[in-house]
């Protein structure tokens, strides 16, 4: 691996200048304030290929509840909720326990669990709604002009307290609710592809890697199911993944970007997690 030094204020212009002379580049960068978008938006319009998905794709899942009215639309099923401005509070009688979260951020920025109707307000525009009991599950899918592929899910691990934090993931080996997680997930990114080429036909295809993150209920008939955002670049999950996998994940998101195909399905080493603590 070549570590290339970067100027301060040169950022976008060494990551175009190494781009062109790419087959494929992929971005690592929150999806926060514009910074991923700028990015993907600066290479392609100097010709460099990007396992990213189109720019009308980043614009709704950088917002959370553009997410959320996108998925609804289509019939994927969310938690119920609304966004706050900078320094709003939750509606009087909003039931409790309920979870906020800040409405254009990465990482579990501004998340916490309302418990009390005396909470403090957020300085940044946030969304607020009802929490939902489950298993959190995160499951990445990998998108090309042949289709979408979901990789195995991985379970969610977070902190137990007011201000959960990330302690990583592991494998999800509950077969039937690998599938449901599996379905959901491809029925969220082809809900926010189509309602991305409605602002933009360009937007029709997405490519690269995209994270969707839910709830899974008790019932096997997936009544219970949520979808809480879509992750429009690379997630932590990547390291377990790509630990797991016998394949390169990175080699086979650029097969299937370029329509080479991809697989169905993706086998485990045994044993594989990863944690953040």
């Amino acid at each position: 691996m070549r570590r290339l030094p970067v100027r301060r204020g040169r950022e976008i212009d060494t990551l175009i200048a190494e781009a062109r002379g790419a087959d494929w580049t992929l971005i690592v960068a929150p999806e926060t304030d514009g910074i991923l978008a700028a990015r993907v938006s600066a290479v392609r319009a100097a010709g460099g290929r990007v396992l990213a998905p189109h720019e009308a794709f980043l614009a709704i899942a950088s917002d959370k509840q553009a997410t959320i009215d996108c998925l609804a639309a289509a019939g994927v099923a969310v938690p119920a909720g609304r966004s706050l401005a900078p320094l709003e509070a939750p509606p009087a009688g909003f039931r409790l326990p309920a979870v906020r979260k800040h409405r254009g951020s990465a990482g579990g920025d501004g998340l916490g669990i309302l418990r009390s109707a005396n909470v403090a307000t957020s300085r940044a525009a946030s969304r607020v709604e009802s929490f939902v009991a489950g298993t959190p599950v995160g499951v990445a899918v990998l998108c090309g002009p042949g289709g979408l592929w979901p990789m195995p899910p991985m379970r969610q691990r977070f902190s137990e307290e007011d201000f959960p934090r990330y302690l990583g993931s592991e494998p999800w080996n509950d077969r039937p609710g690998t599938e449901r997680a599996r379905r959901l997930a491809e029925r969220a990114v082809t809900a926010t592809v189509r309602a991305a080429a409605s602002r933009d036909a360009a937007a029709g295809t997405v490519l690269g890697w995209v994270g969707v993150d839910m709830i899974l209920g008790a019932r096997d008939d997936g009544v219970e199911d949520r979808v809480l955002e879509i992750n429009p670049r690379l997630t932590t999950s990547f390291l377990g993944l790509s630990a797991a996998q016998e394949e390169s994940v990175v080699a086979t998101m650029i097969a299937i970007a370029e329509g080479r195909g991809g697989r169905s399905g993706f086998d485990w080493k045994p044993g594989i997690a990863f944690s953040l603590d």
